[in-house]
């Protein structure tokens, strides 16, 4: 990526709330729902042929990372799993009479939480209760998420036993001074071990996440901790812009001096290039992965995908996800079970889905969803492959959208000319900002619905 000479009054221009995009409409749309409405939703699927991606929310950890933003329970009574696996197979036994063993499952995914706060035994459990229910595909990609804190080898064993054959490491930073801020002391030794054991037991695929904009970051201390977890030759990278949303997650308060927004723009533009330097390809967002690697080839063919996971080679199959909080999504539909623990126990003690919310899309969201999902992956759109691909005349769709975007021209972000449109080096990092242009709930919503995008 060539030196990029920003000035700051732009940077503070477009440093707004945004969504991320994993879904369209973001998970704000969603609303009330009736689990009666989805659950045939789901019935009429089941005769479909799509592919199916399966996701688990296990949400224990032993310890809060004070940079958290995800849905998690925090303890350390280790009974706890073993109760939620319980309700896991009544969750899938719930869903029986409506799947189709005909369906491949081509991508699976353990989140959390720690996922690895499951027992070895109650990891082999449950890929027991997922392939008596499922039928994997022969090149399914499976992976989970992985403290290398809270990780044995028999854990891996287990893992692999299920199908895994990726996984995700948490590192965030390698620096102690922000680890201690952050709550999350993780030594070296720990990851180097934990990738040992990923390696030994023929997993093709460790990607590590580190995360930029925590207190006392700088360019210089980023530097030092790419340097370091590049020694580790993982195959792909996500480096996630530090969401600081405190009136979703309280625990974020404690976090109070964090690097201003030209700072983390600068760490951001070093993560791209040491890693492109490196050899990775800068799939866009967080992602980065090594030229020959699965994520690099479908950008390259234009077929990548984006989904609740992020960037996805596997985004065509419908998601069917249990446990509490998971978030499902078929060709027409989202729907997320209940987010807090008990109701989503008290749910299946009544024999009732613990679907709470969700959203059923219009055509025009179908329509939008596959313009943003092509601008964020493919970092530009084809108008005239667009209009093919949707039955549409896009300019004229769009034409409305496509006249706001002078002043993303004039900043450097795009260009275009009459049959393309196409992201920068500089509209890369702020894609977020251009993907808004294209959303028609952008007007509706309240400033504090997102993170900033910088």
């Amino acid at each position: 990526m060539k030196t990029l000479h920003v000035d700051l009054d732009l940077i503070r221009k477009y440093n707004v709330p945004a969504p991320r995009y994993t879904s369209y409409p973001p998970a704000t749309k969603f609303g009330e729902i009736a689990a009666k409405a989805v659950l045939e939703r789901v019935r009429v699927d089941a005769e479909s042929r799509r592919d199916l991606s399966l996701y688990f929310h296990l949400p224990f950890c032993q310890s809060l990372c004070w940079f958290c933003g995800c849905t998690t329970v925090i303890t350390t009574q280790q009974e706890a799993s073993a109760r939620y696996l319980d309700y896991i197979e009544r969750e899938i036994a719930l869903m029986a009479g409506m799947l189709n063993r005909g369906r491949k499952v081509t991508q699976l995914h353990f989140g959390g939480g720690t996922p690895t706060f499951l027992k070895p035994d109650e990891l082999r459990r449950l890929g027991e209760m997922i392939w008596s229910r499922f039928t994997a595909a022969k090149d399914m990609e499976a992976g989970v998420e992985i403290d290398p804190r809270h990780v044995t080898r028999e854990h891996v064993a287990a893992l692999r036993e299920a199908g895994f054959n990726r996984a995700s490491l948490g590192v965030q930073d390698v620096n102690a001074l922000v680890q201690k801020a952050v709550h999350r002391i993780q030594s070296r030794e720990e990851t180097e071990r934990t990738i040992e054991w990923l390696r030994e037991r023929g997993f093709v695929s460790i990607n590590i996440d580190l995360i930029y904009g925590l207190p006392h970051q700088t360019a210089d201390s980023f530097a030092r901790t790419l340097e370091e977890v590049l020694a580790l030759a993982p195959e792909r990278f996500a480096v996630f812009n530090y969401a600081h949303v405190p009136w979703l997650k309280p625990a974020q308060n404690i976090l109070k001096i964090l690097p201003a927004p030209e700072m983390k723009l600068e760490m951001l533009k070093l993560t791209i290039e040491r890693l492109t330097a490196a050899g990775y390809v800068y799939i866009g967002m967080d992602h980065f992965a090594r030229v020959d690697d699965e994520l690099a080839v479908a950008q390259q063919n234009k077929s990548l995908q984006r989904n609740f996971q992020g960037y996805s080679t596997r985004g065509d199959a419908d998601i069917y996800a249990f446990g509490m909080s998971s978030i499902s999504q078929s060709c027409d539909a989202y729907w997320q079970n209940e987010k807090e623990l008990p109701k989503y126990y008290e749910a299946l003690d009544a024999g009732r889905s613990p679907i709470m919310r969700g959203y059923f899309l219009t055509e025009e969201d179908k329509i939008r969803r596959q313009v943003i999902m092509r601008l964020m992956c493919d970092m530009g759109l084809d108008f005239a492959a667009l209009s093919k691909s949707l039955g549409l005349d896009f300019r004229s769709h769009f034409a409305k959208e496509l006249e706001s975007l002078s002043d993303l021209e004039a900043d450097g972000l795009i260009t275009r000319d009459e049959g393309k449109l196409v992201v920068t080096e500089l509209g890369r990092l702020l894609i977020r900002n251009i993907a808004v242009r294209f959303d028609a709930y952008q007007a509706q919503r309240k400033e504090a619905a997102f993170s900033k995008s910088i």
